[in-house]
């Protein structure tokens, strides 16, 4: 097929190699402007855009994709579909109507649930046994669009934000190929979205990362790894703010009598803290003005004391 591709990160890049491995003509990729980063405001590249110069092909990269001049441009290239995967940007009808058959969205949840900017991080924030990728058939609402093509993964105990968000990346480039030698064949059975299941993962803001450890050890871990790498879980420690990497819960430890976020003991592999429910077991941690480390190493320069208290009314 001949295909537009809208896409801007590494998740979407993924999706972009698939395509062109699979032997379809991309005409041109369109992404997100170049971002200024660190320091120095060097002007970085998008991964999408990277990609598609490695292989020759054409890029966009309108700041609004709705005004007019950026419509006509699109124009000018005659694809059968367009791709869309997290390009960051909301498509006019306009847009939508440009391609015969249509635009394609690789959207990292099973729809309809988890409609939205953070889908990865907030199935693992609610507990989910399982996620997935859905290739949708885009309308002008946000994911509501027509299912044409599902493939799951199961949510494993371990899994944060950046390792299913890998996983997640790769089944996106083998979903999408998959979905459109079926739609080539005439094989694709569109389904109607269930309004009734729908729920909405809005973007995340780093506050959603602070710890509040009256909740139980286990949604206290959930949290940990729906916000690992980004925007990372915190807490405090004697006026500094702590992030907490790696954890898991713990129920096998007695509270009984013991205030939520006290330090129950600090060996020479893990620090262990009351919670609401249970106690949740520390394994990687971070103190202000310092690197990421196991527990044994932040241990021999920090020395936490059991009753101590993690957290506060202001935490940093």
């Amino acid at each position: 097929m001949k295909i537009v591709f809208m896409g801007t990160p590494e998740y979407a890049a993924a999706a972009l190699e698939a395509l062109i491995g699979a032997g379809h003509e991309v005409l041109a990729a369109v992404t997100q402007p170049d971002k200024a980063r660190g320091r120095s405001k060097t002007l970085l590249p998008p991964p999408v855009k990277v990609c598609a110069l490695e292989h020759g092909i054409p890029v966009l990269q309108p700041r609004r994709i709705r005004k007019p001049e950026a419509v006509e441009e699109l124009r000018q290239y005659p694809a059968d579909i367009y791709v869309v995967a997290a390009f960051g940007q909301i498509l006019s009808q306009e847009i939508l109507d440009i391609p015969p058959r249509g635009c394609l969205n690789i959207h990292a949840s099973l729809l309809p649930g988890y409609r939205g900017a953070s889908p990865i991080q907030h199935v693992i924030l609610n507990g989910e046994e399982k996620t997935g990728i859905t290739i949708m058939q885009m309308d002008a609402g946000i994911d509501t669009g027509d299912i044409l093509y599902r493939k799951e993964t199961v949510i494993q105990a371990d899994d944060n934000y950046e390792t299913l968000h890998d996983r997640l990346m790769v089944m996106g480039g083998q979903a999408v190929t998959e979905a459109l030698a079926l739609l080539e064949q005439g094989r694709l059975v569109p389904e109607k979205q269930k309004e009734e299941l729908s729920c909405y993962a809005p973007l995340l803001g780093r506050e959603m990362g602070k710890l509040d450890f009256t909740q139980g050890a286990a949604e206290l871990d959930r949290r940990i790894r729906a916000m690992t790498p980004w925007p990372s879980a915190y807490t405090s420690y004697q006026g500094k703010q702590l992030k907490i990497w790696r954890a898991e819960p713990v129920f096998s430890v007695n509270i009984f009598g013991r205030v939520p976020g006290e330090i129950l003991s600090a060996d020479r592999d893990s620090v262990t803290v009351a919670a609401g429910e249970g106690a949740l077991r520390i394994y990687e941690l971070q103190l202000e003005g310092r690197k990421r480390m196991t527990a044994h190493d932040f241990l021999l320069g920090v020395r936490m004391r059991p009753g101590e208290v993690l957290g506060s009314a202001e935490d940093c």
